[in-house]
């Protein structure tokens, strides 16, 4: 869902006149504002920055897992953390 969006273009300036109407192309793509041509901000909606959080925070979770697996050590089995957990 993240990588289908298409992506609009307005100026700074005229996304202060067109407050509203930018707020409301946000809920179905991201709306770049450019100052002098350049990237100044990007609106998006409450809903794709909650899914674009998850997919970031899922991210570090993957690289805070292959970390933990990399440690040397003894590891703990699957099946025993369960047993410890409870969970079987």
């Amino acid at each position: 869902m993240l990588y289908n969006w298409g992506i609009s273009k307005i100026s700074v300036s005229k996304a202060r006149e067109k407050l509203s109407e930018v707020v409301e192309m946000s809920q179905s793509e991201p709306v770049v504002l450019e100052h002098y041509g350049r990237r100044a901000a990007v609106v998006v909606s409450p809903r794709h920055y909650d899914e674009m959080l998850d997919a970031f925070e899922e991210s570090q979770d993957i690289v805070a897992f292959d970390a933990a697996l990399a440690e040397e050590g003894n590891n703990i089995p699957w099946e025993q953390v369960k047993i410890d957990l409870g969970w079987s």
